[in-house]
């Protein structure tokens, strides 16, 4: 049995789709559909139901996932078992990023890591905010950034600083909305990323506080291309602060007032690996590299 077909399987749970396990796991979709075949053909049974919008576990998938899950969580604790023996942390570290690298100080990180621990390489996923978490748990990632509430306790959790948003609208609408009332705001088109995300789940937070929803909502996957979208005239966002200062300064964009979301970076992982020295490592430089860090 090859254990990366087994990680191909977990990973397909995970996510629920090829596409995004692929991309997690670095593979093309017809060789991750291939190690799925592989392992039906070995164990005799179907391990997912193939539709339109994904792949669904069927009650043999279920039952055998947990198993899939403990034997590579056992391959990982035997690495870690001998790495602790060799006295130094050796191997590759899979870290998810969101946002804006220079948000997270990864080149800091990179930097100072490779300093400290030489013999660890960091292997960098971009990934959206709901796929970090799917990740981690699935075992495509070792550890993760991720914002947004705090997530479940199966996931080791730190507090790294908080991000603070700002409704942004289109420098053109100024004049008519800037200074109106939130039912007329609420008339215009709202962008937001897809569901599950993590900017998704503000903005509507927000919107249900105030009501009522927006009669149209435009969706887009990164900040950059929702800040272009404001930007453009399409509509209107939660933009980060400093994302919201340098349209506002370019005079492309306009901050409607007396509104402000705040929300939390994490690094995460999972909460049965603390032990695990890659991970203590990597906990260690983030401390030190964010301990100066205002609001860190």
């Amino acid at each position: 049995m090859d254990l990366n077909h087994l990680r191909s399987f977990v990973a397909v749970a995970q996510f629920g789709h090829l596409t995004r396990a692929a991309e997690a796991l670095h593979l093309s979709q017809p060789a991750l559909s291939a190690h799925i075949k592989a392992l039906e053909e070995e164990f005799g049974v179907m391990l997912f139901e193939r539709s339109s919008s994904g792949m669904t576990l069927t009650p043999s998938g279920r039952l055998l996932l947990a198993e899939a899950e403990q034997i590579i969580g056992a391959v990982e604790h035997l690495k870690h078992s001998a790495q602790e023996l060799r006295g130094e942390p050796t191997g590759t570290l899979r870290l998810g990023t969101v946002l804006d690298p220079a948000v997270l100080r990864v080149g800091d990180l990179l930097v100072r890591a490779q300093e400290r621990y030489p013999q660890i390489a960091i292997e960098l996923t971009q990934v959206m905010s709901s796929d970090a978490l799917a990740g981690v748990r699935g075992g495509s990632l070792d550890a993760s950034f991720y914002f947004g509430a705090r997530p479940e306790p199966d996931l080791l959790c730190i507090p790294l600083r908080e991000i603070g948003y700002r409704v942004a609208m289109p420098a053109a609408w100024a004049a008519e909305l800037i200074d109106a009332p939130w039912e007329k705001v609420a008339e215009r088109p709202w962008i937001v990323a897809p569901e599950p995300s993590s900017h998704r789940l503000l903005v509507m937070e927000m919107l249900r506080d105030r009501g009522p929803l927006p009669e149209r909502v435009v969706e887009a996957d990164n900040e950059s291309l929702i800040n272009n979208l404001v930007e453009s005239g399409v509509g209107i966002s939660l933009l980060r602060d400093e994302i919201a200062a340098q349209a506002v300064d370019a005079g492309r964009a306009v901050v409607w007032p007396g509104t402000q979301v705040t929300t939390q970076l994490w690094l995460v992982h999972a909460a049965d690996r603390e032990g695990d020295p890659l991970l203590a490592a990597l906990r260690e430089v983030l401390r030190e590299l964010w301990d100066d860090e205002p609001g860190g």
